[in-house]
This record gives C-alpha cells, sequence and structure tokens, in this order.
C-alpha cells in the first residue's frame, strides 16, 4: 500500500503542476480567442450578404419564397444564433414585409 500511497501522491502533485500552469492556461486562452476571431469573421461575412441581397430584393420590391427562405435559413437564422443583431436585423424586418412573388428567371 505505501507505493499505491506515492504514486497517488506523485500522480496528484503532477496533475495539480499541469493545471497551475501559466503555460497551460496561455494555450487554452488563445485557442479560445481564435474562436472568437472567426466568429466575428463569420458574423462579419453573413451581415454583409444579408445586407446586401436584403437591399437589392428591398429596391426591386419583391422577394421570390426560394430566394426568402435561403436568406432566412441559411444566412440570418444563423447570424442570429451567433449573436448577430443591428442593421442586418431592421434589414430582415423589412425584407419580412415585401410580397412574395414567382420567380421567372427574367429581368424584372
Amino acid at each position: 500500500m505505501p507505493q499505491l500511497d506515492k504514486f497517488l501522491e506523485m500522480f496528484i502533485t503532477i496533475l495539480c503542476s499541469v493545471l497551475a500552469s501559466s503555460g497551460l492556461w496561455t494555450v487554452i486562452a488563445k485557442k479560445l480567442d481564435r474562436k472568437d476571431v472567426k466568429t466575428k469573421m463569420i458574423l462579419g461575412l453573413a451581415h454583409d450578404r444579408i445586407i446586401t441581397l436584403g437591399m437589392g430584393y428591398i429596391e426591386r420590391g419583391w422577394i421570390s419564397n426560394e430566394e426568402y427562405e435561403d436568406l432566412k435559413k441559411y444566412l440570418y437564422e444563423p447570424y442570429r444564433q451567433l449573436g448577430g443583431n443591428g442593421t442586418a436585423e431592421r434589414v430582415m424586418r423589412t425584407v419580412d414585409q415585401l410580397p412574395i412573388k414567382q420567380f421567372t428567371g427574367g429581368s424584372s
């Protein structure tokens, strides 16, 4: 049993040393910060596309069902879930009010 106690004591000492190490926490912080930067980039790209597409639909005065579903489902909803709001939200509220027309493929 004395060997088991020594092993357990050594294991706990090593574990505490690793957890208390500033290097470990620096690595964890950098990984979290990198993820945060990627999230910000994704939010920025989604914001740009929502504004660009949304303003195009608003200027045109209507939106097709397919365009609306794509904008809402693949851009706006994930954007909101990641924490985006503001201008894109206002544009989306205006897009929500547009008449839905069947897209004919021609220029309207």
